[in-house]
């Protein structure tokens, strides 16, 4: 494993380590506090249009009505007015980059899982590259997801039993963190997936979408537990993760199904509560609060992935 940055991080965003451990409870537990001080209005749009050809599969809400969206096209992110639904190529992406997992710190920062074994960071007002992580070897992985907790941010691997816990706005060495325990890694098809932090906000709750199971990490040692159901059978094709408070939300993409969990304490059990569809839901892979709405993006596997294929982004009330 090596790291590579090719910039630094600006002064702006290097915080102090009191300030950026404040913001990662915030951040790294899926509980915004923006989305929780400001709804959006009834006129604001609940479908927007994404570019043709797009491949969107992330997104990530901050603490502003603006959603980032990732591209597995070209690496391109797009920045849409949540009030509006206008969008905007924040980074028009390049040659051989995937955007897929996507979260924006309180610091500006935008953390991308770059798929191929990479980690990006950019800054989320200018779309500048500020480092690249190379986490593995570019083939055989599939780096997926992102979350940010305490002074890392933590990205999954689909298809290997590690996570990876890179520096927040400072320099450092890479963590990789090999998951153990009741952890099962099934080969050829993507395991570790979607991946949000605990309710006390000492672990990690990650997804395992193939057979569809979910797991609370312990962070210092790796060790995965699996979280019993109660109500569901398993959470197959299990993707993006919501949590807020205690209320998961788990993205079921090829199933076009958000289902709703109530976690325990010590997220050891998860019971079912509801489950969200939408006719609009065209395989949904993740989703962002932002006040009493989920936003997801449609990544439409089950179509031609063209460059004149349509995509498209939605919001469902929470």
């Amino acid at each position: 494993m090596t790291r590579n940055h090719r910039t630094q991080p600006s002064r702006r965003a290097v915080l102090g380590g009191t300030a950026l451990a404040a913001l990662a409870v915030t951040a790294g537990t899926g509980t915004a506090s923006a989305a929780t001080t400001t709804a959006p209005k009834a006129s604001w749009p609940t479908e927007f249009p994404l570019p043709d050809g797009f491949l969107p599969e992330g997104i990530t809400i901050g603490r502003k009505p603006y959603a980032y969206m990732g591209s597995r096209a070209n690496g391109a992110v797009l920045r849409t007015d949540l009030r509006t639904g206008e969008g905007k190529v924040l980074f028009a992406g390049g040659t051989g980059l995937v955007s897929v997992g996507l979260k924006l710190d309180d610091d500006g920062l935008l953390y991308i899982a770059g798929s191929t074994g990479i980690a990006r960071v950019h800054d989320s007002r200018t779309g500048e590259l500020v480092a690249t992580h190379q986490l593995t070897e570019a083939t055989g992985h599939f780096i997926n997801d992102v979350i940010l907790l305490g002074d890392r941010a933590w990205f999954t691997d689909s298809r290997d039993a590690v996570l990876y816990g890179v520096p927040r706005g400072r320099d450092g060495a890479v963590r990789a963190l090999p998951l153990t325990g009741d952890w099962v890694q099934t080969p050829n098809v993507n395991n570790a997936n979607g991946i949000v932090g605990t309710p006390d906000g000492r672990g990690l709750i990650v997804v395992s979408s193939s057979p569809g199971v979910l797991y609370n990490v312990n962070i210092k040692t790796g060790y995965a537990t699996e979280i019993t159901l109660v109500g569901a059978d398993s959470v197959v094709n299990g993707d993006g993760l919501v949590r807020i408070g205690r209320t998961l939300y788990v993205v079921q993409n090829r199933l076009n199904t958000v289902t709703v969990f109530d976690l325990d304490a010590k997220a050891t059990t998860a019971t079912l509560r509801r489950t969200i569809t939408d006719p609009r839901f065209d395989v949904p892979t993740t989703a962002a609060r932002f006040g009493n709405r989920l936003y997801l993006v449609n990544a439409r596997f089950t179509s031609p992935q063209l460059p004149d294929t349509t995509f498209n982004a939605v919001a469902v009330s929470l």
